[in-house]
């Protein structure tokens, strides 16, 4: 089996890890023509450097894989890499246009040329030609093995898209709370969302009763007043209102929760902001290190010929119970949302703010390719298994499961055990029990 190259190579207790940047097409039909750059991670075990291959696709879209650490305690590594460096070598790739990759971003773009050369280059970003860059670095590392794929949420996309159009590249598929629709339009995919929103809010606000009151205090506060972050974003009532994407992980709830008790001031009997909320709400809503979550998150659900054209926005009105406006007018609680990408993010974010005409391009294309081949997904012989979270904020449980079904051999586990971070808060519980199911051992 052919190894890594020469590369940078660190070592702390429990792994050792390579880095590797692979030179790909940025067009996979023009493998001729302009390249970028693809970096990746190898991590091992001490010992375990001829162990075969698992490569690991992270959530997104536009989030870089997690960098490993030594501080798992007592010289170990825990968690679900802990366990899989056992019996692989781990590859943690950074997806096209992501962290060490070749970049996105408000910098990069404009080097392409107008909005509408932008757009045409980031139409290259999608689970489609992620794949394909797995493919070639796969048999660059590897040879003709195939490898075993680990796809967390927008990973899992990816990995359904693997099945689909390269299924002869993969051992085995683990999926963990990413079964995409395999059909569906983006307005369904909201259609399913905000209702799922709204449980989580009333599940919220079930714990923490007193922040109904606190919450309502503050969308008053930021519709009576402009208010400005310290990284420069406009802190409006839906950008709060944003906030709410905490909600769909183990601790999401506690950390919202503890967010907001600090955030008012009483100043000569008037409340403001404090310094110290402003600056956690400034780190928790900026695009700055992950554009590519706003100007694509609708556009990973485009096939079929039809646009997008702002979905989350458009279907948002269907919901009115969502308007900031009329909760704070009827003094009703403030319900926060999830995970929605709408205009006005272009207008509050300043790391998005030159990219408003790029998104807006994107959101009236209608020339996506497809993503999944149902027929083939009908005929997988891949062995394949999957985590439905039953109670998942970002990915709906019934198109996941009806998914499931349209997928030969797979093997479903729907749990409301876990929220959407299961594989990182589970420790290695997650990862081994789809490790197993798809071995056919459970």
């Amino acid at each position: 089996m052919p190894e890594l190259p020469s590369s940078p190579t660190h070592r702390f207790p429990g792994l050792i890890v390579t880095e590797r940047t692979f030179s790909l097409p940025l067009d996979h039909a023009a493998p001729h023509g302009e390249k970028i750059d693809v970096f990746a991670r190898a991590v091992c075990a001490p010992g375990g450097e001829r162990r075969p291959w698992l490569v690991f696709l992270q959530g997104g879209p536009g989030f870089g894989s997690p960098r490993p650490t030594g501080s798992f305690g007592s010289g170990s590594v825990g968690g679900w890499l802990g366990r899989a460096v056992q019996d692989f070598r781990v590859l943690l790739l950074d997806q096209r246009g992501t962290a060490r990759s070749t970049p996105v971003n408000r910098q990069t773009l404009p080097a392409r040329g107008d909005a509408s050369e932008q757009a045409d280059y980031l139409a290259h970003f999608r689970a489609d030609s992620i794949v394909r860059d797995c493919e070639l670095i796969r048999r660059e590392i590897s040879g003709d093995e195939p490898w075993t794929v680990l796809g967390q949420s927008f990973g899992g996309f990816c990995a359904t898209t693997y099945l689909s159009i390269a299924p002869e590249g993969l051992r085995r598929v683990l999926i963990c709370g990413g079964l995409p629709s395999l059909d569906a339009h983006a307005d369904d995919v909201y259609r399913a969302a905000y209702p799922r929103m709204l449980r989580k809010n009333e599940a919220y606000y079930h714990r923490y009763p007193q922040d109904i009151g606190l919450a309502h205090r503050i969308a008053r506060h930021l519709t009576e007043n402009e208010v400005t972050l310290p990284g420069g974003m406009l802190l409006t009532p839906e950008a709060f209102q944003s906030l709410g994407l905490m909600l769909g992980t183990s601790d999401g709830f506690e950390r919202l929760h503890y967010l907001l008790e600090g955030a008012l001031l009483s100043i000569g009997g008037t409340e403001t902001l404090s310094d110290s909320f402003m600056e956690e709400a400034q780190l928790a809503l900026s695009f700055a290190g992950h554009p590519i979550y706003a100007v694509l998150h609708e556009p990973i659900y485009a096939q079929g010929g039809k646009p997008t054209a702002w979905a989350a926005e458009r279907v948002r009105a269907e919901f009115p119970d969502f308007s900031p406006a009329r909760a704070t007018a009827a003094d009703a609680p403030l319900l926060f949302t999830g995970e929605t990408i709408h205009p006005w993010h272009f207008r509050t974010d300043p790391a998005l703010r030159p990219l408003r005409e790029v998104a807006d391009l994107l959101a009236e294309r209608t020339d996506w390719p497809a993503l999944y081949d149902a027929d083939v997904l009908a005929a997988n012989e891949v062995p394949a298994a999957a985590a439905v979270y039953a109670e998942d904020l970002y990915v709906d449980a019934a198109h996941s499961s009806q998914t499931a079904e349209r997928i030969r051999g797979l093997r479903r586990w729907v749990t409301n055990e876990f929220e959407h971070d299961g594989l990182r808060s589970s420790g290695d519980g997650v990862f081994e029990r789809l490790w197993r199911m798809a071995d056919g051992e459970l």
